[in-house]
């Protein structure tokens, strides 16, 4: 026990003891022991008020959001449909547009050929093995459409309706070897018939075979329908890029590069009637 009052323990806790006593006595002696205590328990309580604090506004700001989720559901909701809507009108939008495009074109074909009945077409199907790039359109016998009617587009002659449903239609192209058609060079007058080729289809190019072997025509030269059969006069068909000789060398031959844009057609136009148009038979 006698060590325990030597020891340094012993003379730290009497120091400590000291010093509060005279802190104490000091305080009783002012009138000040109260706001000591005061701040001793403030000094220890403060650190747990802001802990507190802190834990009661996570706990506020959680349950803030839970009873709010059925409106900010809603909110999302309100927003989906507005972007849907937002969609709705744009998908309008470039159909109307689309479709004013297509009615301008109708409406200038219509003007140079005052007695061509039209009729607008979309193409919705093309077949993936055919190379010649024959197509389907959305019209059909209840708009009128017929066997062998030309079609075309803004551009050029496309080719001539090969199949008729209800209400769609098959096209066969003029890159395809099935199709042909008077034509001529308007520079020179030289005529020549145009069909598909094998050896030109990959160039997306048709031929115009059996030019007299004194033809002038020559590369750049537009080349139009001559009328009579199936397709109207003067349809424009495409532009010439080489003459070369024709197997035996009896006559010319022509490469045309049509003005339509065939393989990436989305629209054209079906003429269902003109003046002097021929009976074709049923195939």
């Amino acid at each position: 026990m006698g060590d325990f009052f030597r020891s340094a323990k012993f003379k730290i806790l009497a120091g400590v003891f000291i010093v509060l006593l005279a802190f104490m006595l000091r305080a009783a002696w002012t009138g000040g022991l109260s706001p000591i205590i005061s701040s001793a328990v403030g000094f220890v309580v403060t650190p747990l008020q802001r802990v507190s604090v802190s834990i009661s506004d996570t706990v506020r700001g959680y349950f803030e959001r839970y009873t709010r989720a059925d409106e900010i559901a809603l909110e999302n909701e309100q927003l989906r449909a507005e972007v849907n809507e937002l969609r709705r009108q744009l998908v309008d939008y470039e159909q109307s547009k689309k479709e004013n495009e297509m009615l301008k074109q109708f409406l200038d074909l219509k003007e140079q050929n005052p007695d061509f009945v039209l009729e607008p077409a979309s193409v919705v199907a093309r077949d993936p093995n055919d190379r010649f790039y024959s197509f389907t359109i959305d019209k059909g016998s209840l708009n009128g459409v017929s066997l062998h009617d030309p079609v075309v587009s803004a551009d050029g002659l496309v080719g001539r309706v090969k199949e008729v449903g209800l209400n769609y239609s098959k096209v066969l192209t003029i890159l395809d070897v099935a199709v042909d058609a008077g034509a001529y060079d308007v520079r020179t007058r030289d005529i020549g018939i145009i069909g598909g080729s094998i050896d030109l289809v990959d160039k997306g190019y048709c031929k115009m075979s059996y030019l007299p072997r004194e033809s002038g025509a020559a590369a750049g030269d537009l080349v139009v329908t001559t009328g009579g059969g199936i397709f109207p006069k003067d349809l424009v068909i495409g532009r010439i890029t080489r003459i070369a000789d024709e197997a035996g060398g009896i006559s010319l031959y022509a490469e045309i590069e049509p003005a339509a844009d065939i393989p990436n057609l989305t629209d054209v136009m079906i003429i269902k009637a003109y003046d002097g148009q021929e009976e074709q038979p049923d195939e």
